[in-house]
Formats: C-alpha cells, sequence, structure tokens
C-alpha cells in the first residue's frame, strides 16, 4: 500500500483548538488496548504522544485492521479531533483524541527487546546493544533535540561575533599533546601512519598565522585513552582561536557566550564576570584543580600546629616537605560511624594516600585514635582554627601536598554528595587561572607541559622557563562550573625563538622538535600574530545543561568504558586481505 494519508500535525501538538477538525498523524503505536467494540491506541513521533480511538462506526475493514496493531508498528492514521471523555493531565494532548476513520500500517515492528519508555529499567548495556530503540524513548529525543539547539546557539552566537567557522583535518600527523593517539595507516605509503585529532590545536594556531583573526568549530576528537563516566574515545568539541587578544579578551567572550547558552535553554541568569581563582588558591582551598563551589568544606592547613605532636606519620609528612590538612565536615560525627569512616580511608587509599586520622567533636571531649599521640592542647588548637563545633568530624591526611590535595579535595566531593551538601539548582561557574607551566612526571623522570607545549608563560615568568620551571605560570585559563571543567585554554607562544625554548624546556632535542613540529616553527618564521584560544568539551556541557551524569546519555552512539560499540560491534578484527592492503601484520601472525 503507497503511503497516501501524509500528516498534516504532529501529535504531540494537537490541542483543543483543534477539536473539529479532520487531521492526518503519522508515527509508532506505543501501547494499543482492544476493549472488543473499541479499540484504543497511542501514537508517538518525535513532539509527543496521541491518544485515537477506532469504534464500529468506521469501515469494518479499517476496525479489523486496527486489531491487529502492536507495540512499534509505523502507522498512518486520519480521523477527527474531539474532547475525551476521561482527560489524561499528564501529556500535553491529555484533552483531546482522535476519532479515527482510516488507517494505513506502514510497517510492522517485531517484540522489542527493550520497552520504548523513560521508565524502563533495563541494564546500560542492553540500551546501548539497542540504541536504536532507546533513542526512540521520550527522554532520550528530547536530550538530543536540545543538544541541536545548543549547537545552533553556538553557531549563531560565534558568527554574530565575528567568527568564521573552518574544518581542520581529521587524517593528521601524530604530535605528542598528552594522551594516546588512534593511528589510521596509509595504503599508498606502506609503513607510514596517519593520526587522528586529539584536538585541532596546531591547526587553528596556523589559521591565525593566515590571518582569519577569529576561528570557530565544532568538531570531533579523538583520544586513546582510559575512560570514565564523562570521557570518550571520540568526544566533541566547540573549539575556537582568536588573534590580537589577551586573557580577559577571550574569556570575556566565552562568558557571553556561556551567558547565552543558559538563558535560551535553561532560563537562568548567569552573573559575569565570572569569579576568578588562581591554581594556588584553588588547591590550598578546594585540593584540586576544578573546585565545586556550591558547598564549604575548605581544606585547612594544620601542620604548624601539628608539627610538635609526638605523633610520626604527621612529622614525616612535614619534615619530608609534605604537609598536614583537614576538612571539617559539619555534623559528621553522628553520620559517620566507625565503619563509615573506614570505607573513607579506603577512597582516600585510591588517591595515594597512606591512612585517614580522624577525630570526632563531642560535647566535652575528642573521641580519635589518635588521641594518644596528640596532647589535648593541640587538640584544643585545632578545633580553634578550624572552628570546628560539637557534632562535627574532623578528616586529616598527612604525606606531600600532591597526595594531601588529591584525598582530600576528592574526599570533599564525596561527602558532600554523600551527605546531600550539594544544591543541585546552583549554578557556579567560575575561572581557574595562573597554572603551572609544567608538572613534573615521575615515570619519566622530567617535566612535560601542563596544558600543552604551545602555552605562553606569564610575561613575569619567563626569565624561569629555564631556571625555575617548577615555578614558571601559563598564561592558561579552565573554565570550571559545578566542580566539573568545561573548557581550557592559553594565550599561545607566537614567536618561533619562544617556542624552540619552550621545547628545549620539555626535553625535546632540535632535530625532535624539528621533526614533529617543524610546518609550526615554519609558519612562525612570517609574521604569526599574537593569539589564543579556548575550547569547550560540548558533552560536559551537554551533560550539565540536561542533568545527566553520564556522557553515554548525550552522545547518540557512544563507547562503553572499553572503548567498544556495542551497537555495531567495533572495534572489529579485520580479514588478513584487509590487513595486507594497509601493509599490517599482527602479532598473531608472527
Amino acid at each position: 500500500m503507497s503511503h497516501s494519508l501524509k500528516r498534516t500535525h504532529f501529535c504531540g501538538n494537537l490541542r483543543e483548538e483543534n477539536i473539529g477538525e479532520s487531521v492526518r498523524i503519522n508515527g509508532w503505536v506505543a501501547k494499543s488496548r482492544n476493549l472488543g467494540s473499541l479499540i484504543f491506541a497511542d501514537i508517538r513521533d518525535y513532539s509527543g504522544i496521541v491518544q485515537v480511538v477506532f469504534d464500529e462506526t468506521i469501515e469494518a475493514e479499517v476496525f479489523e485492521r486496527a486489531t491487529s496493531i502492536r507495540s512499534e508498528y509505523v502507522v498512518a492514521i486520519e480521523g477527527t479531533v474531539r474532547m475525551r471523555s476521561s482527560i489524561n493531565d499528564g501529556i500535553p494532548t491529555g484533552k483531546i483524541e482522535i476519532l479515527v476513520n482510516e488507517l494505513e500500517i506502514l510497517n510492522e515492528s517485531d517484540v522489542p527487546p527493550i520497552y520504548i519508555r523513560d521508565d524502563d529499567d533495563v541494564t546500560e548495556m542492553v540500551r546501548l546493544k539497542n540504541r536504536t530503540l532507546d533513542l526512540r524513548k521520550p527522554h532520550m529525543q528530547e536530550i538530543f533535540r536540545m543538544r541541536s539547539q545548543m549547537y545552533k546557539i553556538t553557531r549563531d552566537y560565534f558568527y554574530e561575533n565575528g567568527f568564521v567557522e573552518i574544518e581542520t583535518p581529521i587524517l593528521s600527523k601524530p604530535t605528542p599533546e598528552g594522551a594516546r593517539d588512534y593511528l589510521v595507516p596509509s595504503r599508498v605509503q606502506p609503513g607510514a601512519f596517519y593520526a587522528l585529532p586529539q584536538s585541532p590545536q596546531l591547526m587553528k594556531q596556523l589559521l591565525m598565522v593566515s590571518g582569519f583573526d577569529r576561528y570557530i568549530q565544532i568538531t570531533k576528537c579523538f583520544r586513546d585513552e582510559d575512560l570514565r563516566f564523562n570521557r570518550q574515545p571520540e568526544f566533541t568539541q566547540i573549539d575556537m582561536e582568536l588573534s590580537f587578544v589577551d586573557e580577559e579578551d577571550v574569556m570575556s567572550i566565552n562568558e557571553n557566550y556561556l551567558k547565552k547558552l543558559f538563558k535560551e535553554i535553561k532560563g537562568i541568569e548567569l552573573e559575569t564576570p565570572f569569579q576568578r581563582m588562581t591554581y594556588k588558591e584553588a588547591m590550598d582551598r578546594y585540593g584540586v584543580d576544578k573546585p565545586d563551589t556550591r558547598f564549604e568544606m575548605e581544606l585547612q592547613d594544620v601542620s604548624e600546629i601539628v608539627k610538635e605532636a609526638d605523633f610520626k606519620v604527621f612529622q614525616d609528612a612535614i619534615a619530608n616537605g609534605g604537609s598536614v590538612r583537614c576538612i571539617v565536615v559539619k555534623g559528621g560525627a553522628e553520620f559517620f560511624s566507625r565503619k563509615k569512616i573506614d570505607k573513607l580511608e579506603a577512597f582516600v587509599k585510591d588517591y595515594g594516600a597512606k591512612g585517614l586520622a580522624w577525630a570526632k567533636v563531642n560535647e566535652g571531649e575528642i573521641q580519635s585514635p589518635i588521641k594518644k599521640f596528640i596532647e589535648d592542647s593541640i587538640f584544643d588548637s585545632i578545633i580553634q582554627s578550624t572552628e570546628a563545633e560539637v557534632g562535627d568530624l574532623i578528616l586529616f591526611v598527612a604525606d606531600k601536598n600532591a597526595t594531601v590535595f588529591a584525598a582530600l579535595g576528592n574526599l570533599r566531593n564525596h561527602i558532600a554528595s554523600e551527605m546531600g551538601l550539594i544544591d543541585k539548582e546552583k549554578i557556579n561557574a567560575l575561572w581557574i587561572i595562573e597554572f603551572p607551566l609544567f608538572e613534573f612526571d615521575e615515570e619519566e623522570n622530567r617535566y612535560v607541559a601542563k596544558h600543552h607545549p604551545f602555552t605562553a608563560p606569564m610575561k613575569e615568568d619567563v626569565d624561569l622557563l629555564e631556571s625555575d620551571p617548577e615555578n614558571c605560570r601559563a598564561r592558561a585559563y579552565d573554565i570550571v562550573i559545578n566542580g566539573d571543567e568545561m573548557g581550557g585554554g592559553s594565550i599561545r607562544i607566537h614567536k618561533r625563538e619562544d617556542q624552540e625554548k619552550m621545547f628545549q624546556a620539555l626535553g625535546f632535542s632540535q632535530e625532535e622538535a624539528q621533526e614533529k613540529f617543524g610546518f609550526l616553527l615554519e609558519a612562525f618564521r612570517y609574521g604569526a600574530p599574537p593569539h589564543g584560544g579556548l575550547a569547550f568539551g560540548l558533552d560536559r556541557l551537554c551533560m550539565l545543561l540536561t542533568g545527566e551524569e553520564n556522557m553515554r546519555q548525550v552522545i547518540a552512539f557512544p563507547k562503553t568504558q572499553s572503548a567498544t560499540d556495542l551497537l555495531t560491534g567495533a572495534p572489529v578484527h579485520l580479514s588478513p586481505k584487509q590487513l595486507e592492503e594497509v601493509h599490517i601484520k599482527t602479532l598473531e601472525e608472527e
């Protein structure tokens, strides 16, 4: 049967004002109920659901056809809109229904392996294997329509602000940017490989040298790294670069972008300018460089107070250049039993801490396993310094600073989540600035770039590049919202000699620098403008705007934690012929 009943209306858009109209709708059968002389069905398309009714006033052939429809059949229906006798306030179309006079079954459906409804509690593995059906659910449809809206708002905003959208290569050259590259063998050049870009970083810098002034791209990036709930091997960036700018220029244009995005999608007014916080302040107060400022419980350094205590763990940490720091958990004395505290100790050990000391402030006494090593007067000073009160729990970590920050910073977030201290309606945005330019990689026993090798040092720290790299600060900035890094960028090095010095500081020989980045150094010989940029993680922004806690929810066809696509079965083993064409032998063949 040809499809003659082309729609005049979408299912979810019909209302009381359509009563009396003859309409045609197309969609899927969400459910049907056969009551003998009456058949009710809910028909669904992307816009929503509407109830249709078949009764014995219609042609016998049409009624007979209606008895055969099942869930997920694809149908076309013609009928008259009328008032419903039993109103359903749970859906926008709940006051009306369609009395059917014609039905076409456009396609039948087997019994689906998952329910097409939002309250289906099937496992994520089953959902991803049946992703095509999972995406039919109303909630999933909402997510991806909102994501599409994000694309439009983004492009409109940046186009209005003088940006030009330019695509950069997907088949590119491997360059060390922090994660492993995905490699693509070349058939026409045996033994040679392309890399999928971890970001368009170098390409967008070259576009600035080309004089485009303001570049924007919504682009795919690829990183072969261990996956988490908010990390995928392929992800989407809102990527930009601007010429003749400083940090304030880049931050201002992006604050206004976020202001527009949150206003148009969520109706939320973000206050600008956002708070600025140095990396050092963020680490000292929160232990992490992406602090969640929606709740208190800041880290406090008690090293000076406890250095005289006869407690070897504390003494050793301080003697080795580390510190003793704590967080005060308000009302934590009652909330955390000894068993729960043991779980907190196991938690901090995941971040390298050797243990977790604790003290409960009870009426008239301190309850703590380390009380025998620490005098009452020292505990009194701790309580005074930290402003701990009766009913509070004090948690201590003593180690080198990096370990203390990682353990207590993540513990702080964990406890806030466990105790329900976070106001989910709040949107706290801030910039973290003045990052270290380098960090020491103990495995490689050398300094590596904290962000990437193209980040400019702060002007007043240029002399430290060779003499004191540890204290050299970067002209870098991260945008953090509700404890998650949403984007980051920097002012770039734009002079060839400065870029060569940076490569030297990172341990690249002149030959290595030329081999890996010669095309950039060559471009810098011909008048590169000062420039800087930023990239947002679009998937993370989408998670924030939809309230989802798993990135796989906001990517149409995501990978699992083992980087597998359950829908298609990728990655797959190739046939010997395919491997031969790209001049590759597998280890199994050798």
